[in-house]
């Protein structure tokens, strides 16, 4: 129903747009709790097993998230007397809440929810949790760093880009490889939030950016496992070709968009005097760079070495709206020339 879908989504911009504009917990609480009970609906609208699992779980660890930030927002005040975002001192309520923003956000090691809800979901319902959902958590994450332990900090980005890489090498699905891909992408901007948190809002943009593009390609392909995405030449070559550019974005290699991140956070890194973190990253972000390429191998190069039990696509002419993707793509693949102004605001 068109109404019930219009009051949903503007619940779930009112909820982001609470915790954005609140300067008291119990309000950001709030907010946050408007933003999950209104994407569960949309995601449980498919009556299918697979996605009832997937908003099941998903409402478990979004709700043991925020009765965790209640309780350390009350512990803090009730020990130091302040319920302002910004005066969050005490070391037992920072780390309750950091933790409780890293299950909201899925970093390592609280991670094992994303790519199991992900992989339930379908592909416009999985953007808007790659994307949309991630503001508010990251809104409260920036607002309480400056009281968080640093070295808890790099110690939970260095894990999230580790397990991000490592977690998609072995996957066939291409919801589950996105969702460690979004792992690895927010360890990076947790890397780098202590230290210049204008990076992180860059890296958060542009992530937001190549993630929209990664998926409306797919379900423009409707591919969802990489033996189906083989095929995806056949409807469009343009799209494919295109798509593998928006893949090695993402796994952020120069001269594409997504090494501009990259190359300022490990820049960043070694000015503070932390080498050896932004070599781990660097590392780190080869094992990523490797299943972006094994999927650019699969749509690209090849056709997959796999019996297909899918039809043959035909290529007919696209009823889907193409403009946002064309948009959306040309930025995740065109926007590296312009990092001197970036660095330069």
């Amino acid at each position: 129903d068109p109404y019930v879908l219009t009051i949903l989504l503007s619940s779930l911009g009112l909820g982001t747009v609470l915790t954005f504009a609140s300067s008291h917990w119990l309000l950001a609480w709030m907010g946050l709790e408007i933003n999950t009970l209104a994407i569960i609906p949309i995601m449980a609208q498919q009556h299918h097993p697979r996605a009832i699992e997937a908003t099941t779980k998903y409402f478990l660890t979004q709700a043991t998230a925020a009765a965790m930030i209640l309780f350390a927002s009350t512990t803090n005040a009730w020990l130091m007397g302040e319920w302002e975002i910004h005066q969050l001192s005490h070391p037992l309520a920072t780390t309750t809440v950091m933790l409780a923003l890293a299950l909201k956000l899925g970093l390592a090691p609280v991670h094992f929810w994303l790519p199991e809800v992900l992989q339930g979901l379908e592909l416009t319902t999985g953007l808007i949790l790659s994307t949309w959902q991630k503001l508010a958590p990251f809104a409260l994450m920036i607002q309480v760093t400056p009281t968080i332990n640093s070295p808890l900090l790099v110690a939970i980005g260095l894990l999230s880009t580790l397990v991000g890489g490592w977690g998609g090498l072995n996957q066939t699905q291409l919801r589950k490889i996105l969702a460690y891909s979004s792992i690895a992408h927010l360890g990076w901007m947790v890397l780098i939030l202590q230290f210049a948190p204008s990076l992180t809002l860059l890296s958060l943009s542009l992530y937001i950016i190549m993630t929209s593009s990664a998926f409306l390609t797919l379900k423009t392909n409707n591919a969802l496992t990489i033996n189906t995405l083989a095929t995806s030449w056949t409807k469009s070559p343009t799209l494919a070709a295109l798509a593998a550019l928006v893949l090695l974005s993402l796994g952020g290699l120069p001269p594409l968009s997504g090494f501009m991140p990259k190359w300022l956070i490990l820049q960043e890194l070694t000015k503070q005097g932390l080498p050896l973190s932004a070599t781990l990253a660097a590392m780190t972000a080869l094992l990523s760079l490797y299943f972006y390429l094994r999927l650019c191998y699969a749509l690209t190069l090849t056709i997959y070495p796999n019996t297909l039990t899918a039809t043959a696509p035909w290529r007919l002419n696209f009823t889907m709206i193409t403009l946002p993707l064309s948009i959306i793509t040309i930025l995740a693949l065109g926007l590296l020339p312009l990092t001197p102004a970036v660095t330069a605001m």
